[in-house]
């Protein structure tokens, strides 16, 4: 409803709201205070809102920080990972082309043809009982 009054006609006041409208209790002297003072920040106050602000601003850029960091790292081992496993698939089909090039019967061939080389005869298989290690050594005692 519009407060400006068109014409030379006073508004008319409704005096049934009014009265039927509930009484506004009094407030103490001690509420009144309380309020007040509640209205005004003291200058300690504010320093301790500010400390306050900058210790939580200081918190969350490092947690932010802390995050990005976490990303980074994360995308580094992904990439290292990745090389990896680049390299071990290189170096498998490396193995592959070696293994696929060696000719035995060649081998065979030259070692007992041009070196001399003969099938181990009964006497000369010995057997012994591993330790676990991966190889053993054989120390000749000069027989």
């Amino acid at each position: 409803m519009s407060n400006y009054n068109y014409g030379s006609t006073a508004r008319k006041i409704n005096i049934q709201r009014e009265l039927e409208a509930p009484a506004r209790k009094q407030q103490s002297h001690t509420t009144r205070k309380n309020r007040e003072r509640a209205k005004h920040m003291s200058f300690g106050y504010v320093l301790f809102l500010l400390a306050t602000f900058l210790v939580a601003g200081v918190v969350l850029i490092g947690y932010v920080k802390l995050q990005a960091d976490i990303v980074a790292l994360t995308e580094q081992v992904a990439n290292r990972e990745k090389y990896l496993n680049n390299l071990k698939v290189a170096n498998d089909e490396n193995l592959c082309r070696i293994e696929s090039s060696i000719d035995l019967e060649e081998v065979k061939r030259v070692a007992i043809g041009e070196l001399g080389m003969t099938y181990p005869e009964e006497g000369q298989i010995i057997m012994f009982q591993s330790s676990g290690y991966d190889y053993v050594r054989k120390v000749d005692s000069g027989n």
